[in-house]
Parts: structure tokens; C-alpha cells; sequence
């Protein structure tokens, strides 16, 4: 019996290295495969960042030109039309806060200042409504006013006929 399990020491002996160099191998080629895996992801997004770069950098050019012909359409006013002052109310939970502004009209061309002044109730009117109808958490950021400027452009120039309205510009703007 004792050289029974000597005999069957030897053979479990190499079964297992047998079965421990399949492991250390199976483990090699899993690595590598990761390793592959992983430096073809990498290549990829290297190689399509640059197309993107690229992209961006374009897009970032025809940006900057847009810009700099608004700036040069802006250095060329068109006629204004000022408004009288307005105060309103503005919407709050106690109804004390109220608006202060002064506001002019650039116009698209001379002949709509005659339609401007036949209109100017209209306009008047519209402007009130919009500016009370605002928190002041509404207009008291840059966007806010941008966006408010906006909306006072779109809804005048539905009611004109002869031109339309460029821009608008703020000259007095005091919340209390």
C-alpha cells in the first residue's frame, strides 16, 4: 500500500502542474487580450479627438467672424426712437418692487419713425405689459435682460408694417 501512494503522488504531482501551467497560461493570454483591449480604446478615442478638435476649431472661427460683423453692424446704429420713461410694478409676492427704465428703439430705416409715431400707444403699451408681467429675478441677470429685450422686439414687430425693429437699448434701468 505504501507504494501505491507512492505511485500516485507522482502522477497528482504533474496533473497539477500540468493543470497550473494551463492556468498561468489561460491568465497570460486574458491579460493580453485586456491589454489589446484597453490601447485599442485609447487609440480610438486619441485618433477621433482630433477630429473633433478640428471641428471645434472650425466652429470656433465662423463664430469669431459672426462676432466680429456684429460688431461692425453694431458700430452702424441705425435711427432711434426714444420712449418715454416707464415705472411699473413688477410681480411680487408683497407688490413693492417697481422698474425704472428708459428705452430706445433702433430702427431698420427712416420711414419707420412716422409709423412709430402713430403707434406710439401701441408700443407703449406693450412694453408695460411685458415689463410688469417680469420678477425681479428676471431681468436682474444680463440673460434675463437679453431675453427680455427679445421678447419687447418680437411682440412690436408683429404690429409693424412699414420696417421693424433692430434693437433695443436700455439707457436707464433702476430696480427698487
Amino acid at each position: 500500500m505504501a507504494e501505491e501512494e507512492k505511485d500516485e503522488s507522482p502522477e497528482k504531482e504533474s496533473g497539477n502542474k500540468k493543470g497550473g501551467k494551463n492556468i498561468v497560461l489561460i491568465i497570460v493570454v486574458v491579460l493580453l487580450v485586456l491589454v489589446l483591449a484597453i490601447g485599442g480604446v485609447i487609440a480610438y478615442l486619441m485618433l477621433s479627438g482630433d477630429t473633433q478638435d478640428a471641428g471645434t476649431q472650425v466652429t470656433q472661427e465662423k463664430v469669431e467672424k459672426r462676432k466680429y460683423r456684429n460688431r461692425q453692424n453694431d458700430m452702424t446704429v441705425g435711427p432711434m426712437y426714444p420712449l418715454d420713461k416707464f415705472t411699473v410694478n413688477l410681480m411680487s409676492e408683497n407688490g413693492r418692487r417697481y422698474l425704472v427704465a428708459k428705452i430706445n428703439l433702433e430702427e431698420d430705416s427712416d420711414e419707420l419713425t412716422a409709423e412709430l409715431d402713430k403707434k406710439t400707444p401701441l408700443i407703449r403699451d406693450i412694453v408695460i405689459s411685458i415689463l410688469s408681467s417680469k420678477t425681479v429675478e428676471e431681468i436682474t441677470t444680463a440673460k434675463g435682460k437679453e431675453k427680455l429685450k427679445e421678447e419687447i422686439i418680437a411682440q412690436i414687430n408683429k404690429y409693424l408694417e412699414d420696417g421693424e425693429i433692430r434693437h433695443i437699448y436700455f439707457t436707464e434701468f433702476v430696480i427698487q
